[in-house]
This record gives structure tokens, sequence and C-alpha cells, in this order.
């Protein structure tokens, strides 16, 4: 009885977890993998990397060191098998602040390992309430929609892409649009 009583309990917290939270998708260790490697395509490259290395597995351990300072707040996985995230990431060296990530990933299921990669927005650098508001909803928005193309010119969520830097999905940064990062 007292294992029935678990298992229902179980049952219980799975279904209470929103389908919209990294944990409905993921265990901690591999949230905790998928962020190291998003770090990787969001954050400052590893110190010995290049832009043409900085994904390379060498830099791994250098990337999980920054994992404190990055929460993935919201993940969806649609029938196609996109995930769609939103996470929070620290701002250079204010700590008063940090950035809204919006985008776009696919993920082979058997090695955890990320196959694509799109940042589709970043927020203006904020209060991380502030962030987490304003990116939730630009996140929904994104999921429902499929693009963020109608709050684009609201500076007050959307910082980039603006007429100054557009996101390049061949080498995931973002540059300003003579091809410069």
């Amino acid at each position: 009885m007292k294992y029935y009583t678990i298992l229902i309990i179980l049952v219980l917290l799975n279904a209470c977890q929103s389908s919209d939270s990294p944990s409905y998708y993921f265990d901690t260790a591999k949230q905790d993998s998928l962020v190291v490697q998003m770090i990787a395509y969001i954050g400052p490259n590893a110190s010995q990397a290049t832009d043409s290395t900085r994904l390379n597995p060498e830099f791994k351990s250098e990337y999980a060191k920054s994992l404190p300072n990055y929460q993935l707040v919201k993940l969806v996985k649609n029938k196609e098998g996109k995930y769609f995230y939103f996470m929070i990431r620290p701002v250079a060296n204010l700590l008063q602040y940090r950035r809204g990530v919006i985008g776009s990933f696919l993920l082979d299921e058997k090695s955890g390992k990320i196959l694509s990669f799109k940042e589709e927005v970043n927020t203006p650098h904020l209060k991380e309430d502030v962030v987490k508001e304003r990116g939730e909803f630009l996140f929904r928005e994104y999921v429902t929609n499929g693009n963020l193309n109608e709050y684009l010119a609201m500076k007050d969520y959307v910082e980039w892409p603006d007429s100054s830097l557009k996101y390049n999905e061949h080498l995931n940064r973002w540059l300003i649009p003579n091809g410069k990062f």
C-alpha cells in the first residue's frame, strides 16, 4: 500500500509540472548538460576558444563553470521536435542586470547534443524580475506564432535584432549588417 501511495504522489507531481518547464522534458543533470551547451552558443567564448572552435568538447568544463549564472526558464518542444527556449543570462560585468534570450534549437535525442541553434531575440539588460516577466511574454508569443516580428520595434522588450545587429544562423553570432561582429 505504501508503494502505491508513493507512486500516486509521483504521478500527480509529474502531472502538475507545466509543459513549458525544462523539468517536464529533462531531469536536472540533462538540463545542466543542455544549458552548458547553450552557454557555448550564447555566452562569451571560453578563454582559449575562437568563434570557430568554441563548441569543441575541450571547452565544456570552462562553460560549465558559468552554469550558475544562467537560468533556463522555459522550454517547449513542438510536434516536429524543435525546442523553443527562454534563458536568462548575465550581462558582461553588470551584476545587477540580466538579459533574456529567446530562440530555438534541434536536439539529437540519443546523444543530447544540439544540432542547430538560433537566438531569435535578446532583451535589453534589465533587473532580473523585469527580464523574466517580459521574456515569458515574448516566449509565449514565439511559441504561438513561430516568430516575434510584430514585437521587434518594442525596444523595452527587444534589444536585438535591430538595425545594428542581426543574428547569423551559420556563425551563431550577432553581427552588424555588413557581416562583422
